[in-house]
């Protein structure tokens, strides 16, 4: 049975198998009628690229490595999702790894890829991360890294984001409309650029309307869940507790919707509640939980079709140093109405 590879394809068609190859790469050298000659017989004879071959050539992996910061959230999830739908169709790989919010796993993870085992990294930075010293080795060594929801601000490379400050003002704005008149936010860290955005969009609103608004009201949080529902708790039982919640992040929503429930208060009579979350399950909750919902899928989209015009093209389109922003949307059920 004869082998079909390239040499085998440009004998066919009376071309020089580098001919074929670039064709095959869609080259910006070869035209399309070329292009599309090559594509037609290399589907009529089911011709298959030998991967491992290509990489060996192209002194390349075909993985991406990507970095969360945890995996309990539905957002990281949909984004490695979204990343994959494209990655796949270009015969790459994902490499994912978890920093579990920590900056020294985060550095030993990031040293572990500059060995040459993944051709760009995605990744979202820890709630540690303050420092980019070790992100800038990755550029230093030729590695094309971008961020996406969690950025680090000052590397020149692109970033995804979306609308943190807007979501956070529209929340609080659509939880003072409601009768709220203390509104306490659950944060978990001020370091990274969520927690910030989201934040300041709180302050802005509460700090427009007419609510005498104090400092204890901004809640730091911890990576525990167990001390997160005991501070939970000593503000949720005086008489003088919150009657509205905003939670930047969604683990913080669950453990609030718990401690919400043990101390036998009801939502949304007795608190209100939104969280930035991508729960697919958050309308079956009792009562169903207004969220926040990131386009996660999107992003993840985006992040790979970015990678992979970079990786891939013969003419290579560069990386640019700029934010890209794609909209949330406020999807509100019970947990928040009157």
């Amino acid at each position: 049975m004869t082998k079909i590879n390239i040499k085998y394809l440009a004998e066919k068609l009376k071309m020089a198998p580098s001919t074929v190859s670039r064709a095959l790469n869609d080259s910006y050298e070869i035209s399309e009628a070329t292009k599309a000659k090559v594509m037609a017989l290399a589907k009529e004879l089911n011709y298959q690229p030998n991967p491992y071959a290509r990489s060996l050539r192209a002194h390349k992996s075909r993985t991406i490595g990507v970095i969360i910061p945890e995996r309990i959230n539905n957002f990281f999830a949909q984004v490695i999702d979204g990343i994959e739908e494209i990655t796949q169709q270009y015969g790459y790989h994902l490499l994912v790894y978890n920093s579990h919010e920590d900056v020294e796993q985060e550095k030993k993870i990031i040293s572990y890829l500059l060995g040459g085992r993944v051709d760009a990294i995605v990744m979202s930075v820890s709630s540690q991360t303050s420092s980019t010293e070790h992100l800038e080795q990755v550029q230093k060594q030729g590695i094309p890294i971008i961020f996406f929801d969690r950025i680090a601000q000052d590397m020149p490379t692109t970033k995804f984001i979306t609308n943190d400050y807007q979501s956070g003002f529209d929340a609080t704005r659509h939880l003072i409309k409601n009768g709220c008149r203390k509104i306490y936010f659950l944060l978990l860290s001020k370091e990274i650029t969520i927690g910030k955005e989201r934040l300041r969009g709180y302050l802005d609103a509460i700090k427009g309307s007419d609510l005498p608004f104090k400092e204890e009201w901004v809640i730091q949080c911890s990576q525990d869940e167990k001390q997160n529902m005991e501070l939970f708790k000593s503000f949720l039982y005086p008489m003088d507790r919150p009657d509205g919640i905003l939670s930047s992040v969604e683990k913080l929503a669950i453990t609030a919707y718990h401690a919400i429930k043990q101390t036998r208060l009801s939502i949304p009579k007795d608190i209100k509640l939104i969280t930035f979350s991508n729960m697919k399950i958050a309308d079956l909750l009792n009562p169903p939980l207004t969220t926040i919902s990131q386009p996660a899928h999107e992003i993840g989209r985006q992040c790979a079709k970015l990678l992979m015009n970079n990786l891939t093209k013969t003419k290579q389109i560069p990386i640019e140093d700029k934010v890209i922003t794609i909209p949330s949307v406020l999807q509100i059920r019970s947990s928040s109405e009157p």
